[in-house]
């Protein structure tokens, strides 16, 4: 199970990447308008709150990569701690948007499922 929770976890970082990507270096593409379901000049208008934003995402990503390469390492408490806070500061974030913008919900659900079910896992594994 600690391998699952990993993995879970270890795709949760690789989404959070990507919405870093979208949100810090892609904001007035195209394509970072239909994901977020912004027009041009919104895009515009929040590109430097987006950006700002897309750190944090790449920074959760960064720490849960942390903690998966110390518990493959055998620095199993350290990597768990790395993981637990990486991917459940993303679970939280997405039940706060979950809360907070309904329209939203599919997107926070994206975003939210996979570190949940990370965490979950890791701390059946940890704990079995």
């Amino acid at each position: 199970m600690v391998i699952t929770g990993l993995v879970l976890a270890g795709l949760a970082a690789l989404i959070h990447v990507y919405i870093f990507f979208l949100e810090s270096v892609a904001w007035t593409s195209p394509t970072a308008r239909a994901t977020f379901g912004t027009t041009a000049e919104e895009a515009e208008a929040t590109k430097s709150l987006a950006f700002n934003q897309g750190f944090y995402n790449l920074f959760l990503a960064i720490a849960v990569a942390a903690g998966i390469v110390f518990a493959a390492t055998g620095e199993t408490e350290i990597g768990a701690t790395l993981v637990f806070v990486g991917a459940g500061s993303m679970a939280a974030a997405a039940l706060v948007l979950f809360i907070s913008s309904p329209d939203k919900r599919g997107a926070a659900l994206k975003q939210g499922v996979l570190p949940l079910l990370g965490i979950v896992a890791l701390a059946i594994g940890l704990i079995l």
